[in-house]
């Protein structure tokens, strides 16, 4: 079983995006809400990264009480005033605001998650340059470690904003062979155990057991939620790794490469008109 290194990964492409960022002046701003310390955790992880490429990092905090409208205001008074490269809306948000609707204040041009409406749209269409940053964290694995992702069939566990949708949306446009399961799926492992690769992404630590995969399966755990005070991933390590092939841990795996591709997609988008059709 190979362990996939997140970390030695992230930082042989972070040495490759400092050359190429050079003596640009890049800018990022993260809007957060609350003080949710799962939410800081991500966003000191963005901080080291821009740190360590000369990325002007600039964190706008706001009340978790905002209102819709309210945040809409100051997102727009950001993108004017300040006009960053790229603006991060750091989620999840609190449930009395409207989430899609405030992704889509992100102007496409400066929408490194790629989760605003027009930039899902242009990424379904196949007319966008860039990647969200999950999926370009898993593609980075694959090509890094020669995981054949296109001749097996891929079970997509979890359909959310951040992992299921992107990841269902790139396998489509890839042609590739899968299924998605989530919650509302009655028998979950009768998909996971046929998966020659599972990429996990539902929110619940330890979900994926052993007992629910085939033998010498590839498994992206993709999962980044909080157990006992620490950061857990949606598969049960112990049980899990005695069986794949190739296994992400969470910390360690997934999430540093995620957070590097934020920031490839910030040198894309500040080139103009990268994220338009060709």
């Amino acid at each position: 079983m190979v362990i996939l290194d997140g970390k030695a990964l992230a930082a042989k492409i972070l040495a490759g995006l400092k050359s190429e960022i050079g003596d640009r002046k890049l800018s990022l701003a993260a809007v957060v809400l609350g003080d949710n310390p799962v939410i800081q955790k991500f966003i000191t992880q963005k901080e080291k990264v821009a740190e360590k490429l000369g990325v002007d990092f600039r964190v706008y905090d706001y009340e978790a009480a905002i209102s819709t409208n309210e945040l809409r205001t100051r997102i727009a008074t950001i993108v004017h005033d300040a006009d960053p490269d790229g603006i991060i809306i750091q989620l999840p948000l609190p449930e009395q605001l409207n989430t899609q609707y405030i992704l889509n204040s992100v102007p496409p041009e400066k929408d490194v998650d790629m989760l605003s409406a027009r930039a899902v749209g242009d990424f379904a269409v196949g007319k966008s340059k860039i990647l969200p940053p999950v999926v370009g964290a898993i593609r980075a694995f694959f090509e890094e470690y020669g995981i054949d992702y296109r001749s097996g069939h891929v079970v997509v566990v979890g359909a959310g904003t951040l992992v299921g949708k992107p990841v269902a949306t790139w396998l489509a446009n890839e042609k590739v062979s899968f299924t998605v399961v989530d919650e509302n799926t009655p028998d979950i492992s009768e998909f996971t155990q046929k998966a020659d690769i599972l990429i996990v992404g539902i929110g619940k630590p330890g979900f994926i057991t052993g007992d629910m995969m085939k033998e010498e399966a590839v498994v992206m755990d993709a999962g980044t939620s909080e157990a006992g005070g620490k950061l857990a991933g949606d598969v049960d390590y112990d049980s899990v790794s005695p069986k794949a092939a190739y296994l992400t841990p969470v910390p360690g795996g997934i999430g540093p490469l995620t957070v590097v591709m934020i920031f490839r997609n910030l040198l894309v988008l500040s080139r103009k008109g990268a994220n338009s059709s060709g």
